[in-house]
């Protein structure tokens, strides 16, 4: 069983840069679950006319934070730099969303995951992950992802 990591820089480990890197910070990840901080800025391509994160940029957002939980397993749990491995993922059915209110510009989003089920092949793995975003408590967007995961 892997420890709890704290306090990760997640851009290490996920293939995504600006401007679609939607997870900044990770104060928290385990096995099962992870926590993601991600700032919206002026210069997010999902930002519509009127200044809100769009429904496309809290599915990616929900969609990369959840995804570390089974990518993590692809690392080393002593390469802190995201060096030792290169994935691919792939959203493979969306299977809820509910998206309750659209965030501003400047606006923290505090995105929690939790794994729900997991098959691994060896360098492939297919999962399910519950995913919940807030803005200053409120739920903002409830969602269920099915992912494929591999080693590129």
């Amino acid at each position: 069983m892997k420890k709890a990591r704290y306090d990760i820089n997640i851009k290490n480990f996920l293939p995504h840069r600006p401007p679609m890197l939607m997870a900044t910070v990770t104060p928290y990840l385990d096995e099962d679950s992870v926590i993601t901080h991600y700032e919206i800025t002026e210069d997010c391509i999902f930002i519509n006319s009127k200044g809100y994160l769009a429904e496309a940029g809290l599915i990616e957002n929900a969609a990369q934070a959840s995804t570390a939980i089974v990518g993590q397993s692809y690392f080393d749990d002593e390469d802190l730099e995201g060096s030792g491995n290169k994935l691919v993922g792939y959203i493979s059915a969306i299977k809820k969303v509910e998206i309750k209110k659209l965030p501003k510009v400047n606006e923290l989003l505090v995105t929690k995951a939790k794994l729900i089920s997991r098959f691994d092949t060896g360098t492939m793995s297919v999962c399910t992950i519950t995913s919940s975003t807030f803005t200053n408590d409120d739920l903002i967007v409830d969602c269920t992802f099915n992912f494929l995961i591999h080693e590129v």
